[in-house]
């Protein structure tokens, strides 16, 4: 791959989108890829090759595959790994600019964690509202679906950086119309409840003044 700096950015974007979804898996196919030199990374990624970085990603990967398709428990799950997306998904981006200017490198570090956090929130709206399903197989199948699509954008950003960037982009229009959309659903019931406690008590209280 060319590090030129829209390529920079495409991979920085594409990569940050999966690491929303799955930062393990995101960083560990990164890791296998440069290991393997299977593709070249830009030269701030070199140590994400590195066999601990490799073998902790591949535990931490392997312990979510199942921690985030158990019903209930995926919630609580994706809540602590806020604190891990994010961040290190801005990590990779200020490492894979390293070759940009100082303001560049900043800016994409703020990039990088920002697509995150759209993505992760996304992940976790979408999730809050397919949680309380009673059957586990729309959870599963959600989960494996976001497992899937973290390594898959992850491994074309690596060949095809624009492409997968724009994908990326695409993608985090549709979570955010989709999650906007349950938000709305969720809301529309809970506004009749409560809208209409809040008729009878202002019923109530009127009464004494009849």
């Amino acid at each position: 791959m060319h590090f030129s700096p829209a390529n920079i950015t495409a991979l920085i974007v594409a990569a940050s989108f999966a690491g929303g979804l799955n930062i393990y898996a995101t960083v560990l196919t990164l890791g296998v890829l440069a290991r393997t030199h299977w593709v070249a990374l830009p030269p701030g990624l070199s140590g994400i090759g590195e066999t601990w970085v490799m073998v902790t990603c591949a535990v931490l990967f392997s312990i979510e595959l199942f921690a985030d398709k158990i019903p209930g428990f995926d919630m609580v799950w994706n809540g602590l790994q806020t604190v891990v997306r994010i961040p290190v998904a801005g990590l990779i981006a200020y490492h894979a600019s390293s070759q940009l200017s100082p303001q560049m490198q900043l800016l994409a570090t703020a990039m990088g964690a920002g697509i995150a956090l759209m993505s992760h929130s996304s992940k976790t709206l979408v999730r809050a509202a397919v949680t309380p399903s009673p059957e586990p197989i729309s959870n599963i199948a959600l989960s494996s679906a976001e497992d899937v699509l973290a390594v898959g954008i992850t491994w074309f950003a690596t060949h095809h950086p624009l492409v997968a960037a724009t994908m990326a982009v695409c993608l985090l229009m549709v979570a955010f119309l989709a999650a906007r959309a349950l938000v709305r659903a969720i809301r529309r019931p809970l506004n009749k409840i409560f809208g209409s406690e809040r008729d009878k008590i202002a019923g109530t209280e009127q009464r004494p003044g009849v």
